[in-house]
Order: structure tokens, then sequence, then C-alpha cells
């Protein structure tokens, strides 16, 4: 599968943002999906996921409660909605694909990523 993810920008401390990762190729359904992060001089790190089915997510506590990730199976699309912006969520936005269950914060079990997108939020 092939991922293109879209949607970043330059945004206003506590404005909004919505990413969307477009997947080509069939069975999108097969995967489970995440967002994970990496700012300038820092290691990638895991934001949230959400299964194949959508039926269970999971998400870093340092945006829970802010960021929304969800998906539509029949558009082969996965979203995050990020609300109440901080400068610290300044970051390259790269979403994941694995068929892997489990241990979904650890990056290593994804096996195709997406390009990046950037999100840069000015205080």
């Amino acid at each position: 599968v092939q991922l293109q993810a879209s949607g970043g920008g330059l945004v206003q401390a506590g404005g909004s943002l919505r990413l969307s990762c477009a997947a080509s190729g069939r069975s999108f359904s097969r995967y489970n999906m995440a967002w994970f992060r990496q700012a300038s001089g820092k290691e990638r790190e895991f934001v949230t996921a959400i299964s194949r089915d959508a039926g269970s997510t999971s998400t870093v506590e340092s945006v829970k409660g802010r960021f929304i990730i969800s998906r539509d199976n029949a558009k082969n699309r996965v979203y995050l909605q990020m609300n109440s912006l901080k400068p610290e969520d300044t970051s390259v936005y790269y979403c994941a694909a694995t068929t892997i269950d489990g241990a979904v914060r650890f990056a290593y079990i994804y096996n195709y990523w997406g390009q990046g997108t950037q999100v840069t939020v000015s205080s």
C-alpha cells in the first residue's frame, strides 16, 4: 500500500487542522493505521492509532482530548483532526500502516509510511 499525507500548514496556537492520509492499492481495511510525528532534532514519536475496523484507538497522553483519529475504509483514508494546537505540536506528521496487531505505539511494526506533512503552530 502507498500512503500520501496532506493537510499540514501554519496555524496559530489554539487553532485546528485536519490531516488526511490517502492509501492506494487494495485491501485498505486490512491495515491498522497510525499517525506519528517528528519534530526537528527529535526522534519520531507515536501520536495515535486506529484499528482496521475503527473499533479501537490508542492515543498518546500529550494529545488526548485534542486530537482525534478516524478512518473511512470506503474512501481508503485515515484522518487526524487536531484541535487546540500548541507550539509543541509543531512537527512533520507521518501516517503509517501495518497488518500487525498489538504494540501499535512502536514504529518498527509499521511496514508502510507516507511522506509526511509539516504542521507548524505559532505562538
